[in-house]
């Protein structure tokens, strides 16, 4: 498992950099995104994975890599909104922002670490396109918990469900050869 971890942190710091680029173009303008927003944000890039994985033809030069990084930005986004809460202006700089950044994608990789233990790697033997179909069903849960407006009855919250999506798209970065590089 210290191969995961190793690859793990490589995807994560694509990822980060990619997040603090953006940071510094945009500021934290996401802020004022309300959680659904977000949830749908990461919907749309799901499903232009599943897409892309499903038709020969592509019409937009970007790949599945771009939209799984972009499918961990949101969730890290998502985590930052359900603990700060939304904004009406933008209230983050660039440091304190990456500070949370850090923060809750360790709590999200030790969190994959201990499933990663139990569950015995099972994900290196998945596909990608089942990784992007858990990612969908993840969404639909939170879509759901959404319009239940945050109320379960046995299930695990919003949160977890985001880190799992965090997780399975590192999954599948790694499956992509994104661990490598």
């Amino acid at each position: 498992m210290q191969n995961t971890s190793e690859q793990y942190d490589r995807v994560i710091d694509k990822c980060r950099d990619l997040f603090t680029n953006k940071m510094k173009d945009y500021g934290s303008a996401w802020r004022i995104l309300r959680l659904p927003s977000l949830t749908d944000q990461i919907f749309i890039k799901a499903q232009r994975i599943r897409s892309l994985q499903e038709n020969e033809v592509r019409k937009v030069e970007e790949d599945e890599v771009s939209e799984f990084i972009g499918i961990i930005n949101y969730s890290v986004m998502a985590l930052v909104q359900l603990e700060k809460g939304v904004v009406e202006q933008p209230d983050l700089d660039t440091k304190k922002a990456l500070e949370i950044y850090d923060r809750l994608i360790a709590e999200t990789k030790a969190l994959m670490m201990d499933k990663n233990h139990d569950y015995g790697e099972a994900w290196r033997e998945m596909r990608v396109s089942s990784l992007t179909d858990l990612i969908l069903q993840k969404l639909l849960r939170v879509k759901q918990i959404e319009n239940n407006k945050g109320k379960t009855l046995v299930s695990e919250g919003i949160d977890a469900n985001y880190q799992d999506m965090i997780n399975y798209a590192v999954f599948a970065m790694i499956h992509l050869g994104q661990a490598d590089q």
